[in-house]
This record gives C-alpha cells, sequence and structure tokens, in this order.
C-alpha cells in the first residue's frame, strides 16, 4: 500500500535502513540485548549512508502530498520485520516451520481481507488489469524467490547470527538498488552514492564485529 503514495526510493531507503535500528531496540527490550558502543557507531553509520543514498529523494515529502503516509507504511513495515525477527530468535523457531506457518496465516487472514476492501473500495488494486504472464512470474518469483528461500534462509541467520547482526546486513539494499539503477537505468553515478555505500559497508563491518574474547591465563604449572 505504501508504494501508492510514496516511491520507491522511498521504500528502499526507509524499510532496510529503518530495520537494523527497530531491531536493535527491539532486541534490547525483549532480549536483553546490550547495543555495544562498537554497535552503536554501525547503526549511527547505517542511517547516515542510507539518508545520503535517499536524502534527496525523501526530501521531497516536505513538498506536500500523500507522500508521507507512504513513509509512514513503509517504516511500520520494518518494524514488523524486525519484531518477527527478534521472536524468532527468542523462541528459537523452526526456519521451515516458521515459513510455512507464514504463508499459511497470510493466506487465510490477508488474502480475505484483502480482497474485501477492494470490493468495498477502500483499497485500489489494479490486479484485475494484470496479464497472467506478470501474476504467474511474481507468484514464482514472490512466491519461491521471497518466501521460500529467503524466509528460510533469513530465519536461519537469525538463529546463528542473532537479530541485529542479520538485520544489519540487510542495509545494503538502499546502495545496491541505487547501484542497479546506474547499472540498468543508465542513471548517474552521484557522490552520495558512492559516499553512502562507503558509510553503510563500514557500519555493517562494525555492527557484526564481535569483541574478541580475552585470552585465557595459562594454568599455574603444579609440581
Amino acid at each position: 500500500s505504501g508504494f501508492f503514495h510514496a516511491p520507491a526510493t522511498h521504500a528502499a531507503v526507509l524499510m532496510p535502513g529503518s530495520l537494523p535500528l527497530w531491531t536493535a531496540l527491539l532486541a534490547a527490550w525483549l532480549l536483553r540485548d546490550h547495543i555495544t558502543p562498537l554497535r552503536a557507531a554501525g547503526l549511527a553509520l547505517i542511517v547516515a549512508g542510507d539518508l545520503l543514498v535517499g536524502g534527496r529523494s525523501l526530501l521531497a515529502a516536505f513538498s506536500g502530498g500523500d507522500v508521507w503516509k507512504g513513509d509512514l507504511l513503509f517504516m511500520l513495515a520494518a518494524s514488523s520485520w524486525a519484531t518477527y525477527s527478534v521472536l524468532a530468535r527468542r523462541h528459537a523457531v523452526d526456519a521451515v516451520q516458521a515459513t510455512i506457518a507464514i504463508t499459511a496465516f497470510a493466506c487465510v487472514v490477508y488474502l480475505p481481507s484483502y480482497a474485501l476492501l477492494v470490493w468495498l473500495g477502500a483499497v485500489t488494486s489494479h490486479l484485475a488489469q494484470a496479464p497472467w504472464s506478470e501474476i504467474a512470474f511474481q507468484m514464482l518469483f514472490q512466491g519461491g524467490g521471497s518466501v521460500v528461500v529467503s524466509g528460510i534462509g533469513f530465519t536461519r541467520m537469525i538463529q546463528h547470527y542473532g537479530p541485529v547482526r542479520s538485520t544489519m546486513i540487510t542495509a545494503l539494499v538502499p546502495g545496491l538498488s541505487a547501484m542497479g539503477a546506474v547499472i540498468f537505468l543508465d542513471e548517474p553515478m552521484h557522490w552520495n552514492l558512492v559516499a553512502g555505500l562507503l558509510l553503510v559497508t563500514a557500519g555493517i563491518l562494525l555492527g557484526v564485529l564481535r569483541k574478541s574474547q580475552a585470552p585465557s591465563t595459562p594454568a599455574t604449572a603444579t609440581s
């Protein structure tokens, strides 16, 4: 729904850019996860890098219109995914079972609710005008790739690396999206894109590094 109000560049910045922040705050609250100064510095660099990448587009929201509604929905989407990430770690859910549960829940709850909202005219949908080839592609790509492969893989990452470190990696999305626009759409390579990528990469490296364990004291030799 956010894409009806705000451009895709806003989503590329706000959703993955705010995801590590939401996750770090929720992990500190629910998992008693300590936000170290190193991780805090990494989060600050990620935010700064994402703002450099999409700041010009985000500033356009102050010109009026309904853009802020889409931005708010993107932030809420990030908070929802962060909640799932933290709860998946807290309850140690199985990756496959979690993916099946999410898919089944969405099928029996979201689809009927969405169809009802479309029928009542509360939500705009152009699904009836979309070609069957596009619908089939999205079913394969979103259902197979985004749900099965990405869902299982991300949940497994949470089990091994924790929710904060896992979501930090997704902060690469704004920069990679902008790079894709440069490569595939011939958009210009601005200085803010390069600087943003460097800041985000540095922030991820700071955020995922673990403190090196102190060397163990050698045992005293006994006679």
